[in-house]
Parts: C-alpha cells; structure tokens; sequence
C-alpha cells in the first residue's frame, strides 16, 4: 500500500533556485491531481477491483490510499497504477488524523456514507488560503436521507432502516457551482435507487471524468437543462480508467518558460484540455500554444510577455488554479496586469512572497493588480499552499542570484516530478531535505 512522508520531514526540506536561466525542452506532465483524488473516492463504491492508470505519484494520493485502506478497502499504488479492491465491509469512519490532510474529505465521507449508510469523518484540510465551506456537501448527505451532525471535531451521517433515497439537491454557492458537491452528490446518487437530480452542477473536469468513469462502470448519468441526472445501481462494475493529464501542471510549466523567455513541449496533455479561459490569458500574454504532430503541445512566446485583465471563474473559465502561477509570470510582463477572483472570496497567499522578490504586487480583496516589467532578485521565501509555493518557484527562476523556497510539502502534495521536470528544462535547483 502507497503511504505518504510524513509532515514534519517534508515542512523542514527547502530548495535552492538559481534563476536568469531560459527554460527549453520537453516533459510529460503528469495524471491530474484534482481528478485523481476524486476518482480515488469514486473506486470505493465498485463492487469488483479498479485500476486507476496515470495516477499522480504525490502526497495526496498517498494519504488518500491510507484513508481507503483504514476504510477496509485493499489498496496499491505502484508506478501510476492505483488499484482498489472493495471489501466485504467497509469501516464507516474516514481516518480522523489523515481526514485533515486532503481537501476531498468530505467526497471520501460520501463513498463511505453510499457504500455503507453512515460515515464519521473530520472536517477536510488541504490548502486553506480561504474559507472553504463545505455546506453544499452536507445538504446533499441530508437530500440522500442522511441525518448529520456536525461538532467541532467532524461529522456523522447516518441514513435510518431504509438506507439512501433518491434526492434532488442544489449545490450552487455564491461563488458558482461547487465541484466538490457535485461530485459528493454524484457518487450518493449512483448507490440511491431510483434517479436523482444534482441541480446548477459545476462542469469542471474533474466532475466530468468522475461521471464518465460512474457511466464506464454501468451507473446512468447524463446532463441536461435541468442538472445533473444520476440512476442509482446496486451493482458498479470495475476495470481500467486513466487519469486524465493534470491541466493545472500543463499551465504551470507553460508560464514557467515563458516567465524564464523560454518555450516547452509537453506531452499527455492537448491544446483542448487547456480551458478556454486559460488559452484566452495565455494567448493575451503572448504565449501560443499548438497541438504537435508527434503528440502533445508545443509553445512558443510572440515577443515580450504583455499585460493582461483576467479573471478566474468555472469550466471553461480560467482555472483559480493557475491564477497565483499567473501572477508571478506577469511580474515579467510589460505593463500592468489585472487578475481578479471569482471562485473563492480571495486568493493571495503568494502575493507577500512575490513581494519578497521585489515584485509590484497589491492586493484588493478578490483583485490583484501586477506592475512589470520588474526584475526580481534573489529572496528566502515560504508558502503555505500547493499554488502560492509554485508562484514563488516561478518567480525564483526568473529572479537573479540564489532563492532559497521553503514549504516543500505543498509542492509534493501537488506535483510528482515538478523539479525534476525542471531541471529536465535546464532550471538549476537544489533540494535540501530536513533543511534547518
């Protein structure tokens, strides 16, 4: 079974990067992340064993094997290939300790709750760069015929004598769909008799692979003008799904080359699995991205990085996810550039390391304004999330002297092979692990 390093050992490692250098050269990129961990939830509900293909070698998968595995199910995980068998009974109760680790806590409570009628789980962890609620995700619980009750330690739901029931549920939030509700209701569904309906469904990728895999394993799911429809089975089968290429690290190593005045060919990954709002801001920058003949994309920058107005919102918006990365590439963009932020209320944990490197950055509750262009020097830094950190190794390799980067365990909650990747492109960094 794959375990995870533990948090303290990974806090303490750091890494040196010494920019100025371009970036060049050709890399894969790796299983998605955020559809990994919500197809790892989505395995548990099979009653034969699934093989997950392309699964990200990260922390998360790692912590997410051992909740499965406390959970009673038989788990390896070994050279991208996650394999979940189910067991004769499941433990209701999603690891109090490792519960807090991951943001998907609450879809892995739902598995639980659909395979078994109740579950006991803690509030999630993962990046915490703003208030994540997850009300959207216990309404659906309490639509599906569960009672919860909520303390300051976690959660119990539990359904009566009767088990699940079919439900309709709204998971829209003030911010827009909740792609972590719509998945939590999509997988009650798929074990409620009869058909449910999840209304105002976030489309995001990871929804939309989480339902092709229910529907490869025999589960009904369609979309419509009314929601999301999903018929309840009492029988999902197993077999192979591949995990989609990560879009999130596409976009990264993308700005990351363009930040150094670079260029980069990724493979598993096309031009049509960059979100429409991603290839808009790419594009507006300067940066030109082409499917090549021999697979994969290819990227090439117009001219000087240009200044861009941008703002994050759902599928096929652009990805909250790539908007910390973007800001840091933008500090060696001519001009003043606007990114505002329209999935969560804000998000600038990466704006006062930036500003470490000498970047003109501000912050207006949900609007950051970016000045360029400016050359950054070299800074000690630390981040508390997966996507502050990957700003700020964007700004050391562009940034002159050493940088030193603390926060290492965020980088690996995220990304597999991302320094390694890195390096491959010709970026100079050296990991110091158990750094003091």
């Amino acid at each position: 079974m794959a375990t995870a390093p533990t948090r303290d050992a990974m806090d303490t490692a750091l890494v040196q990067v010494t920019g100025g250098r371009p970036l060049s050269g050709r890399i894969p990129v790796q299983g998605s992340k955020n559809t990994a961990l919500h197809l790892y939830a989505a395995a548990l509900l099979a009653d034969v064993p699934v093989v997950l293909t392309g699964a990200p070698d990260i922390i998360d998968t790692g912590v997410c094997a051992q909740i499965l595995h406390h959970a009673g199910a038989h788990v390896a995980s070994k050279d991208g290939c996650f394999t979940v068998s189910p067991p004769r009974t499941i433990r209701p109760v999603v690891h109090p300790e490792l519960g807090r680790r991951v943001r998907t806590t609450a879809v892995l409570a739902a598995a639980v709750l659909a395979s078994t009628g109740q579950v006991t789980f803690p509030y999630p962890g993962g990046d915490a760069f703003c208030p994540r609620l997850i009300d959207r995700h216990l309404a659906a619980m309490r639509a599906a015929g569960a009672d919860v009750i909520t303390s300051d330690t976690g959660i119990r739901a539990q359904c009566g004598a009767r088990g699940l029931r079919a439900f309709t549920v709204d998971v829209n939030t003030p911010y827009g769909p909740s792609l972590g509700a719509t998945v939590t209701a999509m997988l009650l569904a798929a074990r409620a008799p009869g058909s449910s309906l999840i209304t105002h469904p976030s489309i995001e990728p990871e929804v939309t692979e989480t339902a092709r895999f229910l529907a490869d394993r025999g589960v009904l799911v369609h979309f419509d003008q009314e929601g999301l429809h999903v018929s309840g089975s009492d029988w999902i089968a197993g077999g192979t799904f591949a995990v989609a290429g990560d879009r999130i690290e596409a976009a990264t190593m993308v700005m990351a080359a363009a930040a150094t005045g670079g260029s980069v060919h990724l493979d598993n990954i096309t031009t049509a699995d960059f979100p429409d709002g991603l290839a808009r801001a790419l594009a507006e920058a300067g940066i030109i991205l082409v499917d090549d003949a021999s697979g994969g994309v290819r990227t090439h920058l117009r001219g000087p990085l240009r200044a861009l107005e941008a703002a994050t919102g759902p599928h096929p918006g652009l990805p909250t996810d790539t908007a910390p990365q973007l800001a840091a590439m933008l500090t060696r963009a001519e001009g003043t550039s606007l990114i505002g932020e329209r999935i969560y209320p804000r998000r600038d944990t990466h704006v006062q390391g930036l500003r470490a490197f000498g970047a003109d950055i501000t912050a207006t509750g949900p609007v950051l304004r970016v000045r360029g262009l400016v050359r950054l020097h070299r800074a000690e830094v630390e981040a508390a999330d997966i996507r502050a950190v990957t700003a700020l190794l964007i700004a050391a390799l562009t940034a002159d002297g050493t940088s030193t980067i603390r926060g290492m365990f965020h980088l690996r909650r995220g990304y597999s092979h991302l320094l390694p990747n890195l390096a491959t492109l010709g970026a100079e960094i050296t990991t110091i692990p158990g750094g003091p």
